[in-house]
């Protein structure tokens, strides 16, 4: 899953694609809507690959959240839960170990909200996370061979 060309901009609900860059502006499209237009570094563009979730032991990022809804919702779109103790307990599930002082119900509802518009356009795989699990062990395999 890659998340590098997948944005979110402050003010605009939705998630969207790059397109490409210029100068001073991206040109972006929605996923929702597939409908383009340019996007202002001003605006408050961020990558969903830079985007983490603070836990009580730091952060994790947000591929590994999403990859971790995925499961539990066997690639399926997720029913939103209805009020913010239901989507509290629901993200207790997926990520036990978030930090409920800094992650607010409004985090949670954009994360579900962000899983659904991915999944709705084939955006989520668990595949990547298979190769950087394999690429992680290759290295602490290398010196044990070594020794």
């Amino acid at each position: 899953m890659d998340l590098s060309n997948i944005l979110s901009i402050t003010g605009k609900g939705g998630l969207f694609k790059l397109i490409s860059k210029t100068p001073n502006s991206f040109i972006v499209e929605s996923l929702e809507d597939k409908h383009r237009f340019p996007a202002f570094s001003q605006d408050g563009v961020a990558t969903l690959d830079n985007i983490a979730i603070f836990t009580e032991e730091g952060e994790t990022s947000l591929q590994s959240v999403l990859q971790a809804i995925f499961k539990k919702e066997n690639g399926a779109k997720l029913a939103m839960p209805k009020d913010g103790n239901a989507m509290k307990a629901y993200f207790a599930e997926v990520l036990p170990e978030y930090d409920r002082e800094r992650v607010y119900v409004s985090n949670i509802k954009k994360v579900l909200a962000w899983y659904n518009i991915l999944v709705e356009n084939n955006l989520i795989d668990l595949e990547e996370e298979k190769t950087e699990n394999a690429e992680s062990a290759e290295p602490s395999e290398q010196p044990a061979k070594e020794e």
